[in-house]
This record gives C-alpha cells, structure tokens and sequence, in this order.
C-alpha cells in the first residue's frame, strides 16, 4: 500500500502546475490534501522519516497551488 501511495505522491509532485484552470488547481489541492492525509496516517504507525519528506514536499507545492488560488488582494 506504501508504494503505490509513494507513486501516487511523486506523479503529483512531478505534474505541472502552469496551463491550469482554476477548477483544476482546486481539485490538485484537494488531491494533495487527500495524499498527505493518507501519508499521515501510515507515518503515524511506522515513524518512517521518508514518508515525513515527501509530506513536507507536497505541503509545499500545495501551498503554491493555494497561493495562486487566492489572487492577489486588491487594496
């Protein structure tokens, strides 16, 4: 379950984040959302400090994804 799990986070960790629509960007984050979940509660049981690494990586692209969801606030 781990490997397919790992294979699953670094296809999204390696896809491209331009050329996308604001409906896709909402569906990566929820993607992500979904994945780190899912790590979490392996890393929970295991410690494993792998599954630690590639949460943070995909927090970071998540909050990229976000960040670019949210705009600009106009003053």
């Amino acid at each position: 379950m781990t490997e397919e799990l790992r294979e699953r986070a670094t296809e999204f960790q390696n896809r491209t984040l331009s050329h996308m629509s604001t409906s896709d960007r909402v569906a990566a984050s929820r993607e992500a959302k979904k994945l780190i979940l899912e790590i979490n509660e392996i890393y929970k049981e295991t410690k494993d400090s792998e599954l630690m690494d590639i949460m943070k990586l995909l927090t970071e692209k998540k909050k990229k994804i976000e960040k670019r969801l949210k705009g600009t606030p106009l003053v």
